[in-house]
């Protein structure tokens, strides 16, 4: 599978900086960083996005995050392996990403389970951090980029650059 034209964040250098300035700007709220990691690989999961799970769920197992847990991430609901609060976040992303297929996609109680477990600056490091990989999600998938590859350059060029 080749990708519709060259990933629109390697087109436009800027864009990926401001993308991953987007992301970076909520570290400091204190949201866990796997817990930023399963929301990246949930709302690619449902946006079908291979270059950011692939990249994500790499993360995680780079966090030593356990592979049961990391397998079964699209199941979080039927398993023993994620806290409430990381439950919580993941209903977050799921009702955040899926916004035109309900409604009201982000309901009361969703909000109110995640307020349960993260504080306001917490909350909203999450909702950055599902905004920023819907966005990703969409210029990935738009465009026709594939994992594997790609995934391996950007991290060697991210690597170079540190």
């Amino acid at each position: 599978m080749d990708p519709r034209i060259e990933s629109p964040v390697m087109t436009f250098p800027a864009a990926r900086a401001a993308l991953l300035k987007l992301r970076a700007s909520a570290e400091g709220a204190g949201l866990p960083e796997t817990t930023r990691l399963l929301v990246e690989v949930r709302a690619s999961q449902i946006n079908g996005c291979g270059v950011c799970l692939d990249m994500h769920t790499r993360e995680l197992r780079a966090a030593g995050e356990p592979t049961a847990k990391i397998d079964t991430v699209a199941t979080w609901r039927e398993v023993p392996y994620f806290t409430e609060a990381e439950r919580a976040a993941l209903a977050l992303t799921e009702a955040s990403t899926r916004l035109a297929d309900h409604p009201d996609p982000v309901s009361d109680h969703a909000w109110q389970a995640a307020a349960q477990h993260y504080t306001k600056p917490q909350l909203a490091a999450l909702v950055i951090a599902i905004a920023t990989i819907n966005a990703w999600n969409r210029l990935m998938v738009t465009t026709g980029q594939t994992g594997g590859h790609w995934v391996e350059q950007v991290i060697r060029e991210d690597q170079q650059s540190t």
